[in-house]
């Protein structure tokens, strides 16, 4: 069962237990009235466990237990302390033979109805609790992500296990001390894990530190060549740049990405001249496949490339595609430039982006027929209004300029369709176009996680949420530590009504990184939507002190303050960004959320109509922004949500 899907009943997120005795039916073939014994002894253990825990038995069914609790450190806590009483227990004296149990516990959806429970989280607990041992606990990441430090177990993976009726790839873990030490080979789908490859980031060993960008940048180069490889799924590059300058083993990288092989290597440049070695690793046996060292005059480099990724593609013998009709640079300054841009464009702010657009340029003057530097210059331009540094109505048209000349050029550039299905869905507002676009992006390149990304972003507009939610899973998979991509995924549930779930993931994508300004902001979203003003308030100030006071955190805080009733506090934040806009640029949108905090009905439309003449991004989710709901049936806030054509 889908957990987006429409149920009747209550939805929230819970922690679900399953257990089951180990040995059970042919325990009763045996001796039945043993059997009977041994499965009274086991409820009496148990149920004063659970009720010490907080646990609610949904319902047994034989020797199995269901349980659901509010959090998951009281079912990993519960877990631990049934497996240590189960341990001592030997019914019957002489007739001998001690109770095993197996556990498995999930964190997720479920849906109540009629005092059961159903849903995803249900399905994968059961689906994990015959991983465990005799005697052992298994819990998801999910799990294990959410009590980490805070409870006193080890916990050891065993893989990504198939899990019937389980689509998405599932991390499990074993809980140390209970039962025998799982094999992860045993249970890891090798098959799956052979065609997955990590491109770890370069070292730069040359002399001059600023040579930095050149090893990034070739990184990057190389995780875009063999992603076009068939029958490779290769991880984006802003989850191996988290690996940079890692000791971290090869065999613990491939577990945490998934992965079966990983490249990686070293570049020493020197004058015109550059050493490139690399080497691929079998991520489980830490065994080299292949190496290569390749000493070339710097102009040589995009030969290189290609010879890195057919060797690669080689060894695993899969076909190479043909390049298609991608051209690199006429010339060394062209492609530096392009690979400054890019380093300065993934930095998401403001100064980058325009230094970012600054490059690019340089290296259009260089070679002007250099279709990925227009398509940087594209993305730049874009990321610039999406971020609201530049308002719309000023820059969209230049990235649409841009991303034309990159597809005149090379009309299988898949970073080109997916810079042009974003442009045709957030400022165009052309909703067939802009998904077609997504679509040819992903056919062109299936391991382009952005497209996938922003076509989660589509569709979740258009309120296909299921949808939505297994394209962002596509990007999470090709791109595990992206946190754009981990905080996106907490926007589909957001926008989905499911707020419990989407605190969870977001409190996930904080533990990846905690100063990361844009999970912060959205992680008050569902707060202020289930009324948790405190919670809501104290992420929406942590996002502020990130930003330097960056107007949409300032914006969303303002928002958060009025919907708490603290008038005053917010109409201070609301008239330090109207004083602001006297000197910059402020999105009207922004200025409205703070007035839809107050429910000033004629404040919100006014501003919600400026943000419309001013093309805003964001106008795209109102259809299905919860904090709009209460306007879904004022006629001119339909007229507008008419004028915008939605399916």
């Amino acid at each position: 069962m889908s957990g987006s899907g429409q149920v009747g009943g209550q939805r929230r997120l819970a922690a679900i237990m399953f257990t089951d005795t180990v040995g059970f039916t042919a325990m009763t073939q045996e001796d039945e009235a043993r059997a009977i014994d041994m499965l009274e002894e086991q409820r009496r253990i148990v149920r004063p466990i659970l009720a010490r825990h907080s646990g609610r038995e949904v319902k047994t069914m034989g020797d199995a237990f269901l349980v659901e609790f509010v959090s998951a450190l009281d079912a990993v806590r519960c877990a631990g302390e049934i497996q240590a009483a189960m341990r001592g227990t030997d019914p019957n004296g002489a007739r001998g033979g001690r109770m095993k149990m197996r556990i498995g516990i999930h964190l997720g959806d479920v849906i109540h109805s009629g005092g059961d429970v159903a849903g995803d989280a249900v399905n994968v607990a059961s689906r994990i609790e015959p991983l465990a041992p005799p005697g052992g606990i298994c819990v998801t990441g999910q799990v294990r992500d959410s009590v980490l430090n805070k409870a006193d177990f080890k916990f050891e993976s065993i893989g990504r296990p198939l899990l019937k009726n389980v689509s998405a790839p599932v991390e499990v873990y074993q809980i140390a001390g209970f039962g025998e030490r799982i094999s992860p080979a045993a249970d890891t789908p090798k098959a799956e894990q052979a065609g997955r490859i990590a491109v770890l980031p370069l070292r730069n060993i040359s002399a001059d530190d600023k040579e930095e960008y050149f090893a990034d940048g070739l990184t990057e180069e190389l995780i875009s060549s063999v992603s076009r490889t068939q029958g490779l799924k290769v991880i984006a590059r802003t989850s191996v740049m988290k690996y940079k300058g890692t000791s971290k083993p090869v065999s613990e990288i491939g577990r945490e990405l998934g992965v079966g092989n990983v490249l990686e290597g070293s570049v020493r440049k020197a004058g015109g001249r550059v050493r490139i070695t690399v080497q691929l690793v079998d991520a489980s046996t830490q065994e080299s496949r292949w190496s290569q060292q390749y000493d070339r005059e710097v102009s040589d480099l995009f030969s290189i490339q290609s010879d890195i990724a057919q060797r690669v593609a080689g060894e695993l013998k899969l076909q190479v595609l043909g390049a298609g009709g991608q051209r690199p640079a006429a010339n060394f300054e062209a492609y530096t430039d392009y690979l400054r841009g890019r380093q300065s464009w993934s930095r998401r702010t403001e100064e980058g982006l325009r230094q970012a657009t600054v490059f690019f340029e340089k290296a259009l003057a260089a070679d002007d027929r250099y279709a990925k530097a227009y398509s940087g210059l594209a993305d730049s331009y874009s990321t610039l209004a999406l971020l609201e540094f530049a308002p719309p109505n000023e820059v969209f048209p230049r990235a649409k300029e841009a991303v034309g000349r990159a597809l005149s050029l090379d009309p299988k550039l898949a970073e080109a369709h997916t810079s042009l299905g974003l442009i045709r869905f957030q400022y165009d507002w052309d909703w067939k176009g802009a998904e077609e676009e997504f679509r040819e992006a992903i056919g062109i390149n299936p391991s382009y996680a952005p497209a996938h990304h922003f076509f989660a972003d589509f569709l979740k507009a258009m309120g296909r949420f299921d949808e939505a939610l297994s394209e962002i899973a596509r990007a999470k998979e090709l791109d595990p530590l992206n946190l754009a991509i981990n905080t996106g995924e907490g926007h589909v549930l957001y926008l989905s009504r499911q707020y419990d779930r989407a605190i969870e993931q977001y409190r996930r994508a904080v533990e990846l990184d905690p100063t990361f300004t844009l999970t912060h902001i959205w992680f008050g979203r569902p707060y202020l939507e289930k009324g948790m003003f405190s919670e809501a308030i104290g992420e929406l100030e942590t996002a502020v002190r990130l930003s330097g006071d960056g107007t949409l955190a300032l914006a969303m805080l303002g928002h958060g303050l009025a919907a708490a009733g603290k008038r005053d506090q917010a109409l201070g934040v609301l008239d330090r960004l109207l004083e602001r806009s006297k000197a910059k640029y402020v999105p009207s949108y922004w200025i409205a959320v703070i007035y839809n905090g107050f429910r000033d009905r004629d404040q919100t439309l006014t501003w919600l109509q400026k943000a419309f003449v001013e093309r805003s991004s964001w106008l795209v989710w109102c259809n299905v922004e919860p904090r709009f709901d209460w306007l879904r049936k004022d006629a001119k806030f339909s007229s507008m949500m008419n004028s915008m054509k939605f399916p």
